[in-house]
Order: C-alpha cells, then structure tokens, then sequence
C-alpha cells in the first residue's frame, strides 16, 4: 500500500510528493526543492522513515517542479523518468530559471521516456501513466486505480486550472484531456496536485469554474 508525503518548495509554493510502501522503497515526484534547507527537510524526511528512493519521476518540466532533480540524482543515484515532449521543456529550464532569477543546476543524467498507458511500480503498488499536456507540452499523471489517487502535476488543481499561456501550452486540448482522462476517473479519487490543496475528481466536476460538467 502506498502512502503518500508532500512537500511544498521554492518561491513558486510547488508539491513535491514523496511515494513510499511498507517496504520503505520510495518514489520521488517533482522534486521542488530549491534552497539548502529544503534539501535537508526532504532528505531528514527519508532518512527518519528509513526510506530508500528507487525512482525520479517528473510531471513535466517546468522549473518549480525539476529544481532538485540534479540533487535528488546526485544524492540517491536516481536517473530521470519523464515523458519525452518534456525534454525541450528540462533542456530550456536553465535559462527560464535565469529569467526569474533563480540559477540552478540542471539535471544532467540519463533520461528514461514514459508514455500513455505505460506503468511505473513501488514494489507490488502500480501507478499508470495518463498523458495529460496543455498546461506544458507533454504533462503526464500517475494514477493509482487500486488506492483511487491521482498525482496530477499542474494539470487540475482544487476549483482551477493549471495556466495554459506558456510555451506549449493549449487551453482547449488542456480543457480536452481533463474532461477525458481525468473526469473520466472514480469520482471519489483523490487528485494530489502541483500546487495547493488535494482535491478530489467528483468535487472539481462539479465546482470547478474553468472545467465542470
């Protein structure tokens, strides 16, 4: 059974999820953290729980969701898993980083591509790739169907959406894969997102003001 920790970092307020079983083999989602301090709250988060990551995993790439990518490799020999049309979005980080005036250290490993249907196990757990772009190029989800869960990146979040205005984005094929990939799951799934409060699928199609049905 999967437990799920999140973490919120960076000046952006960005989710970092932490995916643990019984086992205590970990999967690390979006690593957000920017500043020293950060790193050391994820990495005393892990080490009190006597947790061992086995995977990094991204939603996509924008820069509040892959600062701690080159920490997290270099801390725990982690290689990235992402979705393919992701890569223009890693490889350009840097310097949207630079526009904010937030310099970092890009990853700089080797990359492993996840797409539609595809499926990422914790040990006997199973998370299924949901291809989900039009907040960024190619978003993807990891949905658990045996624990009704969703991590959603910046997809859905509670009563909105994520922003549609960045290179990339489409604010018709984001409203589309919504309403078919997301909508379409258990209404008592929980959606875990990029940013703010978790929310649930039966509550955003009926209140969310950008997406409803």
């Amino acid at each position: 059974m999967i437990k799920v920790e999140h973490f919120t970092f960076n000046p952006f307020e960005e989710n970092t999820y932490v995916l643990s079983n019984e086992k205590g083999d970990a999967v690390i989602i979006d690593p957000g953290c920017y500043f020293t301090e950060e790193e050391r709250k994820l990495k005393d988060f892990i080490e009190s729980n006597k947790l061992k990551p086995v995977k990094l995993l991204n939603t996509h790439c924008h820069i509040d969701h892959v600062f701690g990518n080159q920490w997290v490799y270099k801390t725990y020999g982690l290689e990235l898993y992402m979705h393919e049309g992701e890569k223009p979005v890693l490889e350009f980080a840097p310097s949207t980083g630079n526009f904010y005036g937030f310099g970092f250290s890009n990853y700089n490993g080797a990359l492993h591509f996840l797409a539609e249907g595809d499926e990422v196990f914790l040990g006997d757990d199973m998370l299924k790739v949901l291809f989900t772009p039009g907040h960024s190029p190619a978003s993807i989800c990891f949905y658990c169907a045996a624990q009704k869960f969703v991590i959603g990146g910046d997809v859905l979040f509670n009563e909105s959406i994520g922003r549609f205005d960045l290179p990339g984005g489409n604010e018709q094929i984001l409203y589309k894969n919504i309403r078919e990939k997301l909508y379409v799951l258990p209404d008592e799934t929980v959606v875990y997102p990029g940013h703010g409060n978790k929310t649930t699928i039966g509550h955003e199609k009926i209140y969310n003001p950008f997406v409803c049905l």
